[in-house]
């Protein structure tokens, strides 16, 4: 009989993935399958905290023995939330609103353990300055990065990194896609410290 994992992370992203994987604790990925549309006027910073939740409690309904993840980020400019661009003329529209100014990106981190009866969420805030982009430089920087799954058009970790002027942040993995740091507390309040647990 299969015993059901310790820690699972409800996210099919590469990128939060490989961010979870540097707390060198054993965990398994699951496919949330929740519908990510926004509400109608739902503020950007809580549609990632709702998105968060949603992710983390859909899985854990189904593995409730486990403590669930979940993770979402929304892009916010003029107030107005930017999502994933899904092909290349949307990230080109996306890149051009957003040369020159300040964007924050919302990235939202939720826990659920549902046979311990916890949930917490928290959320960390970036700000982001874009450089004053060229059309030649959104046209190179997108037929080489192909980041149109990525909520602002912008993979960072990656050649995205020189479409920015300056980063302002607290938590510094939030821009990839998973706020470690309040993941870490996160998960010592739901009972798990990866300082404790010895790496693999």
């Amino acid at each position: 009989m299969h015993t059901p994992p310790l820690l699972i992370l409800a996210s099919t992203s590469v990128y939060r993935r490989e961010l979870l994987a540097r707390l060198r604790l054993p965990f398994e990925v699951v496919a949330p399958d929740v519908d990510e549309a926004a509400w109608p006027a739902e503020p950007p910073a809580s549609l990632a905290v709702r998105l968060a939740l949603a992710k983390a409690r859909a899985v854990a309904t189904r593995h409730p023995q486990a403590v669930v993840i979940g993770s979402d980020q929304v892009a916010e400019l003029d107030g107005v939330a930017l999502g994933k661009p899904g092909h290349h003329d949307a990230a080109v529209q996306q890149l051009r609103a957003m040369r020159g100014r300040r964007v924050v990106f919302h990235t939202a981190v939720a826990v659920v353990g549902a046979d311990r009866g916890f949930e917490a969420s928290d959320i960390a805030c970036v700000s982001v300055t874009f450089r004053d982009l060229s059309d030649a430089e959104i046209e190179r920087y997108l037929r080489t990065d192909r980041p149109y799954d990525c909520a602002g058009s912008a993979k960072v970790e990656s050649l995205g990194i020189a479409l920015l002027q300056s980063v302002e942040s607290d938590d510094p993995t939030a821009l990839i896609g998973l706020p470690l740091i309040r993941t870490c507390a996160l998960l010592r309040q739901a009972g798990i410290d990866p300082l404790s647990h010895d790496a693999p």
